[in-house]
């Protein structure tokens, strides 16, 4: 591509939005190595959705199967369970909230666990919910845990592991640049939760994923 093409991309993107891939290339001219830094961005965000896709949905399902264990199945609508849930105020996230808008507008259990947001599911993983969801069902839903961590180990690193993957998934949703982060070991924490579920469905996500190789080719 010529300089005129460049700068062209850098007006219609924006200075300030490129200036921050031309700050971080070691390529000179900064713009030239800016816009291929950019479109490795752009090109590594969108596959690393799938791997994050398979986790979340793989995640909140483990989560649905302990609740349904303690609540029964129609587990969204249930008080005993709307009860256990923290609702802090507004602007605060409200896992409470957030399941009485999501249950009130959606008609099957099935429907629920789909549009609820991803942090619902890492609040699921605290301490308030060890006695009732965690140390007795973490292993039957999770089994694939190592066996040498206790579940609240376990709970905690699942929980630490989905707040940094929600925090990537909202950067990638949002256009942000993904560069800085160890991208490697973000993908290496989705194949482990995934793997906690299922080892099959992991091995599966790991054989399809293309980031990896991407990630390896992460310009100057």
């Amino acid at each position: 591509m010529s300089p005129a093409s460049h700068q062209a991309i850098k007006l219609a993107l924006s200075a300030p939005r490129m200036g921050t891939y031309e700050a971080a290339t070691n390529v000179t001219p900064a713009l030239t190595g800016a816009i291929a830094l950019y479109t490795w961005n752009a090109q590594l965000s969108a596959a690393l959705m799938y791997p994050l896709h398979v986790c979340e949905v793989a995640v909140r399902n483990a989560v649905s199967e302990a609740i349904t264990q303690v609540y029964g199945p129609d587990w969204p609508w249930s008080a005993g369970f709307l009860s256990s849930l923290t609702n802090p105020p507004a602007p605060t996230y409200s896992p409470k909230r957030d399941l009485l808008h999501t249950g009130a507008a959606q008609p099957t259990t099935g429907k629920v666990i789909a549009e609820l947001k991803f942090k619902f599911w890492e609040t699921m993983f605290t301490g308030r919910f060890d006695a009732r969801l965690w140390n007795p069902h973490m292993r039957n839903v999770l089994p694939f845990i190592e066996p040498a961590l206790t579940v609240q180990q376990a709970r905690m690193r699942i929980r630490v592991d989905l707040e940094s993957l929600r925090g990537l998934r909202n950067r990638i949703a949002h256009h942000e640049p993904i560069f800085a982060r160890s991208l490697a070991n973000d993908l290496q924490k989705a194949h482990e939760l995934i793997g906690f579920r299922c080892v099959h469905t992991a091995a599966w996500m790991h054989a399809n994923e293309s980031a990896s190789v991407l990630i390896a080719a992460k310009p100057p």
